[in-house]
């Protein structure tokens, strides 16, 4: 089991950067991979959505599930298909962290743990001549840029502007 957790701050209170995380469906908006978000359920615990994926010659669709919510502090998920996966985005209150005509600050973490055995290769149609190694060997950077990304224009969208954003790694997979 691989296990990654990212942190960064917002300059926002908890509550606000909360309700902005529960809405899965606005995230194909930040990535560059991520083409759509379909929900289905109201946005709590047993509500799952599909994230329709493409990359070079590949499409896949991850189907979630949020499995808990503790408002405003934490929002928990798993993968219900072809990958075991789960984790969560927890919000902490940072006060300390506002700069300077900043009202207050929260942190911000995304926990994944992911089981790479558990990846099938007859869950993407991969072309005959590439390896499935090969493949998940190219997508784990991409993933880890797209991650960094992501957060980044997350963040802009939130406090109104894009900033630069200390991104803090605690704990990094073995891949």
């Amino acid at each position: 089991m691989q296990r990654l957790e990212i942190s960064t701050d917002v300059h926002l209170p908890p509550g606000d950067v909360y309700e902005f995380l529960l809405d899965f469906p606005r995230y194909a908006r930040y990535s560059e991979y991520l083409d759509r978000v379909e929900q289905y359920g109201e946005g709590g615990p047993g509500t799952e959505y599909d994230l329709v994926f493409s990359w070079w010659k590949l499409s896949y669709t991850a189907r979630s599930e949020v499995t808990d919510v503790d408002r405003p502090r934490r929002i928990d998920w798993r993968t219900v298909k072809d990958i075991d996966a789960s984790g969560y985005w927890r919000v902490e209150s940072a006060p300390d962290r506002a700069p300077e005509g900043v009202e207050t600050a929260s942190e911000v973490f995304f926990v994944v743990e992911l089981d790479t055995d558990s990846a099938s290769p007859s869950a993407i149609s991969i072309p005959s001549f590439i390896s499935f190694d090969g493949v998940l060997n190219r997508v784990i950077p991409k993933i880890q840029a797209e991650g960094r990304r992501v957060v980044e224009r997350v963040v802009a969208d939130l406090e109104g502007e894009q900033r630069d954003i200390e991104l803090r790694i605690h704990e990094t997979p073995s891949l």
